[in-house]
């Protein structure tokens, strides 16, 4: 399917998550959006670092449990700490509707046999699972991890195409969301929102409850709802707020 005109002279999502992770696929546009977030809510770095640090180690739990192939929906561009570094034994497919995004993505995946990427909306299930890379990687007779990480907060009723992911996925497969919300009370946030709202990516705002109600009809994996720091940490938790970290992580199990 066909995505949206390039616009480089806009902010895109996708390219000032690039850039808060310290990657060099974006534009000067992205770079001035990103510090003005970055003004706004400093620890919109961390934050960034943190979600992506949970990805790394999510990818890495569910390949211990035998997964071998992730669909990574609204994927951005997997430059800093992606799944198919992560798990390079593993298929990946990468889906963005962006496509300067995808364009930066094949560039960094030529070479890399098990990972491609779509250029897709993630909200047509039926056009990401049908397109001729999902057939070439998935199987999905077998179990496969489904990633939303960081992009159900653009999104303002998710539950149909979510609840099309879920019936696909064989038994055993995992669901992985992380998603931005207004508990971490962070004085700036409507700041924050409203800057995202110019990128013509509008921010919604789920509460704990809600973003748990986001994997409905799956088995919840602990610990449950938790801020992405607090995930399977590798290590043993810091003195800092986990709440600094804005976004909340949860797994689901089919």
């Amino acid at each position: 399917m066909s995505g949206p005109a390039a616009d480089p002279d806009r902010p895109s999502a996708a390219r000032v998550y690039d850039y808060l992770l310290g990657g060099a696929c974006n534009f000067e546009t992205d770079r001035r959006f990103a510090e003005r977030i970055v003004a706004a809510m400093p620890e919109a770095r961390s934050a960034a670092r943190e979600n992506r640090d949970f990805l790394r180690r999510a990818v890495r739990y569910f390949r211990a449990r035998g997964i071998t192939q992730f669909l990574d929906l609204g994927s951005g561009i997997p430059t800093v700490g992606n799944v198919h570094e992560a798990v390079p034994d593993a298929r990946v497919l990468y889906v963005d509707l962006d496509p300067i995004a995808v364009a930066h993505s094949e560039v960094e995946l030529a070479g890399c046999p098990r990972a491609e990427v779509v250029l897709a909306d993630m909200l047509d299930p039926d056009a990401v699972l049908g397109s001729a890379a999902a057939r070439r990687l998935l199987d999905l007779e077998q179990p496969i991890a489904v990633l939303m990480v960081s992009v159900l907060h653009f999104v303002p009723d998710p539950m149909p195409a979510i609840r099309r992911y879920v019936e696909a996925m064989a038994p055993g497969s995992f669901l992985a969301i992380t998603h931005g919300t207004r508990d971490a009370r962070h004085p700036n946030n409507d700041s924050a929102v409203r800057l995202y709202d110019e990128t013509g990516s509008a921010s919604v705002s789920r509460d704990r409850a809600q973003v748990e109600a986001l994997i409905d009809g799956l088995d919840l994996v602990e610990p449950g709802v938790v801020w992405t720091p607090q995930w399977h940490p590798d290590t043993a938790p810091g003195d800092g707020d986990p709440r600094e970290s804005l976004i909340y992580a949860v797994v689901g199990r089919r």
